[in-house]
């Protein structure tokens, strides 16, 4: 298959190896999907990082959990989750209260209306997201995932240790 992300990208030069094309791939990917997840959260008002708070905290109904926890949890970090939490409690989506058993952890529940937002949300991102993946087959999407998992569980372990090098792609057909 042809790649385009050299065009995309406006770059001249072949990629230093097929390992940085893939890197840059993945990159460009993500960005391009989170697009479609901002595109798709506007009708309702949230931004992404406050949907994927949402989400947590739905996921962890009743209960709720420590702002901690939801950091542990987050797809993208954010630096400031006091402050997102404090925006998402004055719009009447999270209520947040005291740990009863150590009082200086405060914890973070969904109210019944960030549920409904967030349920709503939900949706328009299913279809956001599922739209575009409709040319690959479930088996492709089974090796993509499959693949990504391998390159985030390795990837810990290989960043500290120096490249052994690698074919460079402008020697590739």
């Amino acid at each position: 298959m042809k790649r385009h992300l050299q065009a995309e990208l406006r770059q001249s030069k072949p990629f230093g190896s097929l390992e940085e094309e893939v890197f840059l791939e993945i990159q460009r990917t993500a960005q391009v999907g989170a697009r479609w997840v901002a595109e798709a959260l506007k009708p309702s008002g949230l931004t992404p990082t406050q949907f994927n708070v949402l989400r947590i905290l739905r996921g962890s109904r009743p209960a709720g959990l420590p702002a901690g926890a939801i950091a542990e949890r987050m797809v993208s970090h954010d630096p400031d989750l006091t402050r997102l939490l404090d925006r998402l409690e004055a719009s009447g989506l999270v209520e947040k209260s005291r740990d009863d058993e150590d009082r200086r952890v405060v914890r973070a529940r969904i109210t019944p209306k960030g549920l409904r937002l967030v349920e709503q949300a939900s949706e328009n991102v299913s279809r956001a997201v599922q739209a575009p993946m409709k040319s690959l087959t479930a088996s492709k999407l089974e090796t993509l995932a499959d693949l990504l998992e391998v390159v985030r569980q390795t990837g810990g372990r290989q960043a500290s240790s120096p490249s052994t090098g690698g074919s460079r792609h402008a020697s590739r057909k």
